[in-house]
Formats: C-alpha cells, sequence, structure tokens
C-alpha cells in the first residue's frame, strides 16, 4: 500500500518560502519531493509504510515549526537594531 499526502505552506512572503526551502531541502533529500511557488511551498510525502509517512511528516513540521521561530527572532531583532 502507499500512502501519499502533499502538504502546502504559506509564508508571508517569498523570501521567508525560499528561506525555509533551503533549509528543509538538505534534510528532505531523498524523503520529501519539494517545490516552492512565490511566497508557497509544497511538499509531497510518499511511503509504503504507514510509521515511516507519519515520522517523515513529523519531522518535516516539527522542522518548519524551528524555522518559522528563527524567521520570526531574526526579524524582531532586526526591528530592535
Amino acid at each position: 500500500m502507499k500512502i501519499k499526502a502533499k502538504i502546502n505552506m504559506e509564508y508571508k512572503d517569498s523570501e521567508d518560502a525560499e528561506v525555509s526551502f533551503k533549509t528543509l531541502e538538505v534534510d528532505n533529500e531523498g524523503f520529501v519531493e519539494s517545490e516552492i511557488d512565490g511566497s508557497t511551498l509544497s511538499f509531497n510525502i510518499e511511503s509504503d509504510s504507514l510509521g515511516s509517512f507519519l515520522l517523515t511528516a513529523d519531522d518535516l513540521i516539527a522542522s518548519e515549526i524551528l524555522i518559522e521561530k528563527i524567521l520570526e527572532d531574526t526579524k524582531e531583532n532586526k526591528e530592535l537594531n
């Protein structure tokens, strides 16, 4: 059985999307197909195993949450300086 999902993530602007895309690309290679279109990232996950699928999706989402937090903190620091 094949398990497939497409996850789209919309960013505030194309710059944030580009940073996230480049950061996630290294970790996703061989596991997740990804593409960028303006401020939207699309991720295609495919697996033969539910366990592997869930681990991949969880890793992708956890990594994106971390990147989003770093982007927010970086912008806040720029505003303070």
